[in-house]
């Protein structure tokens, strides 16, 4: 097994045990809640493991065990799930304690008691505040604070809260520093969690490496900010949609229960007696069983505030029954309110209308009619029901409150796990990425430091599998071309002064012997070369040969193809006649002689690809393309490729410019000629790109060749 797959294997059971490390936490929230709970303490103790493991492993496992504490609770306990926030805020915030290193100050333990208390106790009080059918534990307490103090009831409520929740803050952060003390350093990073897709760092390594300095807002920042708008833009139209719809059935439901209350107390009353009832002003046998029964219908539901019996009339409503203790009388005539105006016509006439909401001098009310038809089928009165629209104000509050307590647990869940995944994801081998190559920029001019930056940069180990990924594997290859090029260049400069010194040794042995017509030869050939070599460049010919280096060694080379002359006597080698068979078998030694030379030259520097091409130019520009040249015969790509580039050049030269033997051929049939060898002479590539550059090529016959 390497290194970096034990590495990997230690990250992964590091991970397990700290969940393993979180299921503990939740474990020793249960008990310690369930220890209290039995014993009847007004303690919670049910944030302790929470606390424990936020200043072990931080936030994140601090948070789940905040989190899922409050769902396992939720199972016995639904109203806990409200209380999520309050364990997870706690746990968000344990970790700065721990890291800067309060816990161990009076001051900072002080500090940290006082702000769990006014989490724990100041939240925990304003949920159930918020929340309706939820019970308020400290509510003794605040009956005396209220009573005492002659304060408002929230007021006494969160005070109430605070006081209660104190000493059970003190007792879990003096558990949680006894436990802290017993857990050797070293094992503490066993309870964070782990996901390094890079080479793992150190803890302050880390954290100085998430940081970055930037001129308006980091990447980090960026992502949290769209993350939260975007959950809080979804929050709030998912919320107002939820809310919108669960205010339309909470409306509907209390009609249904107005119109089935109403419909009942109609069901007992008798349409033929409602004219007699009015006229005894209630005081019946019948009509006081009739009142005892509409009240038993009223009292058996908590939904409706009022229940009565109106006879509508021109001059207004006519009581026929009234429940309230405070009520009217039968008999009484109540006006009708401005908020019943455009229903008087219907309930005149005797006809059912929709449900009515209004807010006048008995509240605000959503009221129902039913109506109580006689024996002759005509509304004899109207069944009135009303909900009290207050207190159902007060019951969408607690959707909102019960809403928004559920999300923000999630929420903070959510963006917990976000900015631990986003840190190690992405800010972390991006700012690792970015101080690694700023370390490159600013490296020495030493090779050796170079070379270990380069190393350095290599052993980050980015692995995110994302576009991320393919940036390291791209600045890391960018990196090393650029060490190897400044290699190059360091390897270069020293060859350099290395072959002046060669050639200069080298062209000490060209005084005694110089070739009359070599003089612009070398200059003409050298241009001819670059044309022709660049014009493969551009086709796309022998792409794997033709490197930049290639082109540069080859029109540096060319000068140098003819240096074998050297060693041919002058009555050769100027002779203006026609030579020999005898005297051209000298002249073709000037090949071997060229290599022969060139080689002494690379011996005094060894592996320079300069001196290479010069020797391979200097041996083998005689040879051609049909395997029928000197000195050796060989053929077709055989030949090296700065040999055959020479050919065309050395040959179209020597046609275009006098000898001592002839004078200089038109361009058109030198042209002619170089066309005809193409393919059997010549590289027909070479050919071909240098018919292509004429007009380059007319420019240099136009410098060196004045009658042309």
């Amino acid at each position: 097994m390497g290194k970096e797959s034990l590495a990997e294997l230690i990250r992964k059971r590091s991970n397990i045990f700290a969940l393993i490390m979180c299921l503990m936490g939740v474990v020793i929230n249960m008990a310690l809640n369930s220890l209290v709970s039995a014993l009847d303490l007004p303690l919670y103790l049910d944030t302790v493991g929470t606390v424990l493991v936020a200043a072990l492993g931080g936030y994140l496992p601090g948070v789940i065990v905040g989190f899922f504490t409050n769902a396992v609770k939720a199972l016995s306990n639904p109203a806990s799930l409200y209380y999520g926030t309050v364990n997870i805020s706690i746990a968000f915030i344990t970790p700065a304690f721990f890291s800067k290193g309060w816990h161990k100050k009076i001051s900072g333990i002080i500090g940290m008691i006082l702000l769990f208390t006014l989490i724990g106790g100041g939240l925990g009080a304003l949920i159930p505040w918020l929340i309706e059918d939820i019970s308020f534990d400290g509510e003794a307490v605040s009956s005396v604070i209220y009573e005492t103090l002659h304060v408002s009831r929230g007021a006494a409520q969160f005070s109430a809260g605070l006081i209660r929740d104190l000493p059970d803050k003190a007792i879990t952060v003096l558990l949680v520093l006894a436990a802290v003390r017993l857990i050797p350093e070293s094992s503490r990073h066993l309870f964070r969690f782990s996901m390094w897709l890079q080479r793992p760092v150190a803890e302050d390594e880390a954290a100085h490496i998430g940081q970055s300095s930037v001129r308006v807002m980091s990447l980090r920042k960026k992502t949290l900010l769209v993350l939260g708008l975007s959950m809080a833009t979804v929050a709030v139209a998912a919320s107002s949609a939820s809310l919108i719809i669960y205010t339309d059935a909470l409306i509907d439901d209390h009609i249904r229960i107005a119109q089935g209350t109403a419909r009942i107390a109609a069901g007992e009353l008798n349409g033929d007696h409602i004219d007699d009832y009015l006229k005894s002003g209630g005081d019946t046998e019948e009509y006081r069983r009739l009142e005892r029964e509409l009240r038993n219908i009223l009292v058996s539901t908590t939904d409706i505030k009022y229940l009565y019996v109106y006879k509508i009339m021109d001059d207004g409503c006519h009581v026929v029954f009234d429940l309230d203790e405070t009520g009217e009388k039968p008999g009484d005539v109540i006006p009708f309110d401005e908020g019943f105006s455009e229903y008087i016509p219907d309930l005149l006439a005797g006809r059912a209308v929709d449900p009515i909401i209004t807010n006048d001098r008995y509240g605000h009310l959503l009221t129902v009619y039913e109506p109580v038809y006689d024996s002759d089928g005509r509304c004899a009165c109207y069944v009135g029901a009303d909900v009290d629209v207050g207190k159902l104000a007060v019951m969408r509050r607690s959707f909102i409150a019960k809403s928004a307590s559920i999300f923000l647990g999630f929420f903070v869940l959510l963006c917990t796990f976000v900015i631990w995944l986003v840190d190690y994801q992405l800010i972390i081998p991006i700012n690792t990425v970015a101080r690694g190559m700023n370390e490159l920029t600013h490296a020495s001019a030493s090779q050796e430091r170079m070379d270990e930056d380069v190393k350095m940069f290599r052993s980050l180990n980015i692995h995110t599998g994302d576009e991320l990924e393919n940036l390291y594997h791209s600045a890391g290859s960018m990196t090393r071309n650029q060490a190897e090029h400044l290699r190059s260049i360091r390897r270069l400069s020293d060859s350099t002064a290395k072959m002046q010194d060669g050639l200069i040794i080298t062209m000490a042995d060209l005084v005694e012997s110089r070739d009359s017509d070599t003089g612009a030869h070398v200059q003409k050939t050298a241009a001819y070369v670059k044309i022709i070599v660049e014009g493969l460049k551009k086709k796309g010919y022998y792409l794997q040969k033709i490197t930049p280096k290639f082109m540069s060694d080859v029109v540096r080379s060319a000068p140098l193809h003819d240096v074998g002359k050297i060693n041919i006597p002058d009555e050769v080698l100027n002779k203006p006649g026609k030579l020999t068979d005898e005297e051209y078998e000298i002249m073709k030694t000037h090949t071997t002689a060229g290599k022969r030379i060139m080689e002494n030259a690379i011996s005094t520097v060894e592996g320079d690809n300069y001196l290479k091409e010069a020797r391979n130019m200097a041996a083998y520009h005689h040879e051609r393309w049909d395997g029928k040249g000197y000195p050796e015969g060989i053929h077709g790509e055989v030949i090296p490729l700065s040999a055959r580039i020479m050919a065309v050049a050395d040959v179209f030269d020597a046609l275009t410019s006098p000898r001592v033997y002839k004078p200089a051929f038109p361009l058109e049939k030198a042209l002619a000629i170089l066309e005809e060898g193409k393919g059997t002479q010549f590289d027909p590539k070479c050919v071909e790109v240098f018919m292509d550059a004429l007009p380059e090529v007319k420019v240099i016959l136009k410098k060196y060749n004045k009658d042309m």
